[in-house]
């Protein structure tokens, strides 16, 4: 195994949850409401699936962009 390969793929792996991370920090500013404060104490599950389908689209952009 050479150590290149692991060493990129764990490098490309934290820049891609940091970049998933950020967007997602940016989605929460520009959002009018609290989305935490809305998904788990109000049960908004409308607003938890288009989280999650925006953290599943961003990922889906993110890994093909780094897989090239």
């Amino acid at each position: 195994m050479e150590w290149k390969y692991l060493i990129a793929s764990l490098v490309y792996s934290l820049v891609g949850i940091v970049v998933l991370g950020v967007t997602f920090w940016i989605f929460e500013k520009i959002t009018p409401e609290n989305l935490w404060k809305e998904i788990l104490e109000k049960q908004n599950l409308a607003l938890a699936i288009v989280a999650a389908a925006l953290m599943l689209s961003l990922s889906i952009i993110i890994s093909s962009a780094i897989h090239g």
